[in-house]
């Protein structure tokens, strides 16, 4: 054992034989570590293989030759434990240091507030002392102090740009690293060696302001390259144009840009921005870009307003960034602006007033950027099917941007509005513009032409109240047969048609007839992206998924319950089975923005099974104890749909019928879903009378062991909490159905859902009868006259059928009455074991 200790530290000349050294020469480890980098764990036939072909190894014995490898891989270990260990403490020094200016500008700021509230105690007092005799004086004199002077216009000539540039640097710099403004720590985001770094919101200022503090693996310049790069990480941007651009003297830059956000909803106008740019070296190394808004200068450049956006205001913002011992960055990030919420509807100021909000959709994502590039060059993998992580992300950057296109309709893009049907629910957009479907690709890859020369988009936005957007979302993801329609699906892929797969027939998780096949997810899970194979419309020959199948490129952010402020998102768009980067998209989808900060009136625990959409009622108890506040959103839906011109007034009605079909669906989720007293009364089942989950569990396990003599569940006790919990996650297929004329189910259990390929509310639509074939239909009606007098049953293993119509196998079933505490029969139980789809 020693022996082999000792090896490990110099294996490149030692070997061993019998507990003796051996000293290998230069040759012989230069071949050894030729073949170490080939394979590095050899098996005992390849050992001696490469004995024989290397005539330099011959005189070596494999003894010896498995030695050297074990200690070379024990060498490698050390090494990239210790790499590992030193960029950990390099990353810990720099948050330690991170910590430290945090903590003396907290201290800063306590001295200040000492400071002004010893002020304020001194004048309260001479106040209170002062003579109040001359009224008149003290009113007029009160009145002055709510006049505010009209600030002047500022020089835009380039002295005056220059003392602009000066001062909102000065300013930026006491918001990063002073107390300019007050910060407090957004709910959620503690600082730490793994998180993300230090987040901070605003409090008590004008406008909403965010700001973070964190680590970067990658230089101040290329970090700065990043971040004015926009519309490269943030999706609310449109454009960023630079008019006009300037040198300092002290080897700065000033640029003159005009920005324009997209609106996130359908219910405001979009957003513009007219400001300078000021790019800097200061004296310890540290660059700087700081930017604000030139809203009220003269002569010089100047930026009228523009139809369709409301110019908002920022305040001194930008980024530091510091060069960080042993490699990387130290950034601090400020975002400060003022949306102007006076020209929104009152309902969604929230929005616009939410610093929480702007962290989220803003500061962190510039963050998110840097950490995730960062991470693609230190670990350079190849993911999605041969696509590297960056033209995923691009793909992610195209679905983003063309759902809000189809959200926002410009006019210059193209888009105009159709007169309406006489309801106004339901905005329609039509796009006529050429390349609008293709960009500059009149056809496909393969040569396939397009038959669609136009775009229509059908788009709503509804309130939300009492269901967090994360559970909500969740559900629209994985249970998509409860709201889609797929003939709209076929309709709206058969505009990208091209030709052969390239994609595998399964890989992935399978929800409710479809299958979602991942490709890539961002650090912190906080975005995925994945191809859905929508599985009812497939068709199969040799395993070969033909070109008639539908496929979806989707993108998914904001499933994190415990996430505050999240804005959660769900867009898709239909794509040629050849997975082309260029293939055309017309993205789809949802986003869900909250409206208000109490989304912790949400227990995180929350989950879409039984316990949170079998049944809410007056005495559930998740009912009581979430309703401490509400939870308020706006969900924006907008679909998309490649057409032919001479069809429009046909598809208009269609995508109209359709969204209108789909907001009817989210409303009865949401109502489910709702822990509030106004979804206390809804059932996801017609049955008013039906008990709850817990007692159904109850009910099932009782006379599970009264006739059949043995425990279901035999670690749980009937009366736990947990009863229903451990009958959701059983292994075995449980389903109940009704005793009526024709049985339909009623309940099913996680992995009778599966089996079934459906969603307890669709459940309520599936007979008994239907999920058998001919054969075991005969058998389940013979068998089903002793069940109903013994009490219980047993049915030989066979097939049946899922929803999809897929064949599944099972090894046996058991069928048995439900009786309830009355002791009549509630329904009849089965359980399908060693159940698999053939």
């Amino acid at each position: 054992m020693m022996a082999v200790t000792s090896s490990c530290k110099d294996s490149s000349k030692m070997g061993l034989d019998n507990g003796k050294y051996v000293r290998y020469t230069p040759e012989q480890v230069e071949a050894l570590e030729r073949l170490y980098h080939d394979c590095p764990k050899p098996s005992s036939l390849r050992r001696q293989q490469l004995i024989r072909e290397c005539p330099i190894l011959s005189n070596i014995e494999p003894k010896q030759i498995k030695v050297w490898f074990q200690n070379r891989r024990c060498r490698e270990k050390q090494r990239k434990e210790a790499s590992r260990l030193q960029a950990v403490n390099r990353k810990l020094s720099a948050m330690n240091k991170l910590l430290m200016e945090e903590n003396d500008r907290l201290q800063k700021q306590v001295s200040h507030l000492v400071y002004e509230n010893s002020y304020f105690r001194q004048q309260t007092q001479n106040t209170t002392l002062a003579s109040t005799d001359n009224s008149c004086e003290s009113v007029v004199t009160s009145g002055q102090h709510h006049l505010t002077p009209q600030n002047p216009p500022r020089d835009a000539s380039p002295a005056g740009l220059l003392s602009i540039a000066e001062e909102t640097l000065t300013e930026f710099l006491s918001k990063a690293t002073g107390t300019a403004v007050e910060w407090v720590q957004m709910p959620g985001m503690k600082p730490g060696p793994d998180s993300i770094g230090i987040i901070a919101i605003s409090h008590g200022c004008t406008g909403v302001a965010s700001r973070a503090c964190g680590l970067v693996g990658l230089e101040p310049t290329r970090v700065a390259e990043i971040l004015k790069d926009r519309p490269s990480w943030y999706r609310d941007c449109r454009a960023v144009d630079v008019l006009n651009v300037l040198s300092t003297g002290n080897g700065g830059t000033i640029e003159l840009l005009y920005m324009q956000l997209y609106a996130p909803t359908t219910l405001a106008p979009a957003r513009d921005f007219w400001l300078l740019r000021y790019t800097s070296v200061m004296e310890d190394g540290s660059l700087v870009v700081c930017e604000r808004s030139l809203n009220n200068t003269q002569n010089g450049p100047s930026m009228p307003p523009v139809q369709n956006f409301v110019r908002a205001e920022m305040l001194p913002s930008g980024y530091l960034v510091r060069p960080c011992e042993g490699g990387g960055s130290i950034i601090h990030i400020v975002d400060h602006i003022d949306l102007e919420p006076w020209s929104v509807p009152e309902v969604l100021r929230p929005l616009y007033e939410s610093s929480m909000l702007l962290s989220q959709r803003t500061t962190l994502a510039a963050l998110r950027q840097l950490r995730q590039i960062s991470l693609e060059i230190t670990q350079p993998n190849v993911t999605g099917w041969g696509r590297r992580p960056a033209a995923l992300r691009a793909l992610g950057q195209r679905l983003s941007r063309g759902f809000n296109e189809a959200v926002n309709g410009f006019a210059d893009e193209g888009w105009s509005m159709i007169e309406s049907d006489g309801i106004d629910d339901v905005t329609v957009h039509v796009n006529t513009s050429p390349g609008k479907l293709m960009g500059t690709i009149q056809t496909y890859a393969n040569g396939f032409p397009s038959m669609s020369n136009a775009v229509l988009c059908a788009k709503a936005s509804m309130l939300l109240k009492n269901v967090p957007p994360a559970i909500l979302l969740r559900f629209l993801r994985e249970h998509r047969s409860e709201w889609a329609d797929s003939g709209v699906d076929a309709y709206a892929a058969a505009a990208v048609k091209a030709g052969p797969s390239s994609l595998p027939v399964s890989r992935g998780g399978c929800f409710g007839g479809q299958v979602i096949l991942p490709l890539s997810q961002t650090i912190e899970n906080e975005e995925f992206m994945e191809v859905i194979r929508l599985e009812n419309m497939a068709q199969y020959r040799d395993d070969v998924i033909m070109p008639s199948d539908i496929f979806l490129l989707q993108v998914c952010n904001g499933v994190d319950e415990n996430a505050m402020g999240t804005c959660a998102e769900l867009i898709f768009a239909p794509i040629d089975a050849s997975f082309s980067d260029d293939a055309p998209l017309l993205p789809s989808g949802f986003r869900i923005i909250p409206l208000d900060s109490k989304s912790d009136a949400s227990s995180p625990n929350r989950t879409l099974d039984l316990a949170s959409t079998l049944e809410v009622g007056p005495n559930n108890k998740q009912c009581g104890d979430r309703n401490n506040g509400s939870v308020k959103s706006v969900m924006t839906i907008a679909f998309q749909f490649a057409f032919e011109i001479h069809l429009q007034e046909s598809v208009a009605v269609m995508a109209r019928q359709y969204v209108r079909s789909i907001i009817s669906s989210v409303q009865r989720v949401a109502l489910a879903l709702s822990p509030s007293p106004i979804g206390s009364h809804v059932s996801l089942r017609p049955q008013h009378s039906a008990p709850e989950g817990q007692t159904l569990a109850r009910w099932i396990c009782q006379s599970y062991r009264f006739f059949l003599g043995v425990d279901l569940l035999k670690t749980v006790a009937e009366e736990s909490d947990s009863l229903l919990k451990t009958l959701w996650q059983h292994s075995d297929a449980v389903l109940c159905c009704s005793l009526k004329e024709l049985p339909v189910f009623t309940f099913a259990n996680q992995a009778g859902l599966d089996m079934l390929e459906t969603t307890l509310i669709a459940l309520q639509d599936i007979t008994l009868e239907k999920i058998f074939n001919d054969n075991g239909r005969k058998t389940l009606f013979a068998e089903l006259p002793q069940i109903m007098q013994q009490g219980f049953g047993y049915l030989e293993g066979g097939v049946c059928m899922s929803s999809m119509g897929r064949p599944i196998s099972y090894e046996r079933a058991v069928a048995w009455k439900v009786m309830n505490e009355d002791e009549d029969v509630h329904c009849l139980c089965f359980m399908f074991s060693n159940w698999s789809f053939v």
